[in-house]
């Protein structure tokens, strides 16, 4: 499914009010830490609104904690089911849960963004069978920001591509650099390709396969791909903006950067979907009230600048391009350059 199928519609809301849809079960620690995040969003943003999607009596312990003048702020969406981290997102996908009720919501209207700390597999699929996924991509991607003393590095995928493709990789270097520039503000963003040393030919078949196909392939926003990146580069920052990955290693990267810096809180704890037509943040499942709060703040900014649309705008072309001829395929990137 593509946006030409399906595309979100309804009223848009005063300037600088966001409306974000929560997932209440959604997270490890759920739903305790996201009335927790919730109320702290709520009192941060005096311009936030929030469609609370779950239990009616997880909805009123976030309204009963509010000043009353606030309450009028927040509503309800009564769903009592979830998705379990265990079980299948595709398989539960098209039933009534929390996850796809938020995303019906954003589709619907009534809500800008939303927010979920649950089973990303579930957030996915859900965003991409209800909002529909970008003409032309394969797989969207989950954006993480990992702040350095050289500013920020996107790392891309953390989750979702799990046996990623090269087209899949490729595209997510496309939509990577379209929102460094248009979330982070990076003047023509530097695009990495995370591998097991800099010098090229390092990595296994499909890392060298995509750093052929990136020496090839246009990148949006003035962007430029700049070669392999090692795993210290994504912490310390330097040579790259954005850092390409398959879903797989960069989950387990992403956790073990959250490991050793457990006692350092971070500015944004949450990830921006990137491929679906239409604003999602991601949570971690181990996600507390803080977090769920920085999440909500995330998806709020990302809604009132704009960049989820803008970055359709940068990539929309190149998207297209890519998977016009059938898709790239490792066959095609090595051929005789192997």
């Amino acid at each position: 499914m593509t946006r030409s199928d399906r595309s979100p519609h309804g009223g848009q809301p005063p300037s600088g009010t966001a409306r974000i849809a929560v997932d209440l079960l959604g997270g490890d620690s759920a739903p305790a830490v996201v009335v927790d995040g919730a109320l702290r969003a709520c009192s941060a943003d005096p311009d936030l609104h929030l469609l609370l999607v779950g239990p009616r009596e997880t909805a009123d312990e976030v309204l009963g904690a509010l000043a009353v003048h606030d309450r009028e702020r927040v509503g309800v969406s009564v769903v009592d089911r979830t998705v379990g981290m265990g079980d299948s997102p595709l398989r539960h996908v098209r039933r009534e849960s929390t996850v796809r009720a938020a995303a019906e919501a954003v589709y619907g209207g009534r809500a800008d963004a939303m927010v979920s700390a649950g089973s990303s597999g579930a957030a996915v699929a859900a965003s991409a069978h209800v909002l529909g996924r970008l003409p032309g991509v394969r797989r969207p991607g989950l954006a993480a920001h990992v702040p350095t003393a050289h500013g920020p590095v996107l790392l891309l995928d953390v989750g979702v591509t799990i046996d990623g493709t090269m087209l899949e990789l490729v595209q997510h270097a496309v939509l990577g650099a379209a929102y460094a520039a248009t979330a982070l503000g990076v003047a023509e963003p530097r695009v990495g390709l995370l591998s097991i040393g800099s010098e090229p030919g390092k990595g296994d078949r499909l890392r060298r396969a995509v750093a052929v196909a990136l020496h090839d392939t246009v990148l949006p926003a003035g962007g430029r791909y700049i070669g392999l990146v090692e795993g210290h580069d994504v912490p310390l920052g330097g040579p790259a903006d954005v850092i390409v990955t398959d879903g797989f290693t960069g989950n387990i990267l992403l956790k073990g950067l959250e490991g050793a810096t457990a006692r350092q809180r971070k500015a944004e704890q949450g990830a921006a979907l990137l491929g679906v037509s239409g604003t999602v943040v991601v949570c971690h499942g181990s996600a507390d009230g803080p977090d769920i709060a920085s999440g909500i703040a995330l998806a709020a900014r990302l809604h009132r600048e704009g960049v989820i649309p803008a970055v359709a705008g940068l990539a929309d072309d190149l998207l297209t391009e890519l998977s016009s001829a059938g898709g790239l395929t490792i066959r095609d990137a090595i051929g005789e350059r192997s």
